[in-house]
């Protein structure tokens, strides 16, 4: 359950909290089942799921831990409390000494992504992929974080280029289908772009919890496009039809 928790993250698909609330049921001394737990509720940016970020990080204290470990319920502790910059500083020392560590590289992906570190988001995932192979679990999810850092840099060529291998390699990766989405939004290519999302939705949108931005960056290449009527209809179905009220789906709509 928690491998299968750490691939749905790295796809935004299913319910890693489900799997690993699994995991833990199995082993409630896996410490970090209970740490990477934390980092969902952590990384939800709702206060109250930051209650739970907290008890997570007071229930992973006690147990026996490794160095690595440890250092994780550290950085948990620091994200738990809204110390953001201190938690990336403690993940990125992880991925120094662990560049394998797809939790530490994954958490501080987005640690970089909510704290608008676009250099961040480039070379923490730069300096962990020479000791990726392509045959590891999680290589596409390396890729589409090292394409979208790469993006936020301007340095589109080469981030389109591992996006779109990313999404060869697992085409349920809503982040790199995203990070494509971002390149060809940077430079115009909006009928690229609808393209691109269009080929094959139901890969992106199947129990994605990113599928929301995802059909918003389509609606934008149609709003650039004048299209309008495209765009009240996603809107009104996809964006917006279902009513969430979770923050980071409602700042699309």
């Amino acid at each position: 359950p928690y491998s299968q928790a750490v691939r749905e993250l790295q796809c935004f698909i299913g319910d890693p909290v489900n799997s690993v609330d699994r995991a833990i049921a199995q082993d409630p001394g896996f410490v970090m089942a209970h740490v990477f737990k934390g980092y969902l509720f952590g990384l939800a940016t709702e206060p109250e799921a930051t209650a739970v970020a907290r008890i997570c990080h007071e229930a992973a204290l006690p147990l026996a831990a490794t160095t690595r470990e440890k250092a994780h319920i550290s950085a948990l502790g620091h994200l738990a409390k809204g110390r953001w910059h201190q938690a990336s500083g403690i993940l990125q020392d992880i991925a120094i000494d662990f560049p394998l560590d797809a939790v530490a590289l994954q958490v501080g992906h987005q640690v970089d992504f909510f704290t608008g570190n676009a250099r961040m988001l480039r070379d923490r995932i730069a300096r962990a992929l020479p000791s990726w192979r392509t045959d590891m679990p999680g290589y596409h999810a390396i890729l589409g974080m090292q394409a979208f850092g790469l993006e936020e840099m301007a340095e589109y060529a080469q981030a389109e280029r591992l996006g779109r291998t990313a999404v060869e390699i697992e085409p349920r990766d809503g982040w790199a289908q995203h990070a494509v989405a971002h390149v060809m939004e940077m430079q115009s290519r909006q009928r690229d772009g609808i393209a691109w999302m269009r080929a094959d939705p139901d890969a992106w949108t199947r129990e994605s919890f990113l599928q929301v931005h995802n059909w918003w960056h389509l609606a934008l290449f149609h709003y650039d496009l004048g299209e309008t009527g495209e765009v009240l209809a996603l809107y009104d179905g996809p964006i917006y039809g279902a009513g969430s009220t979770l923050a980071l789906n409602m700042v699309d709509a």
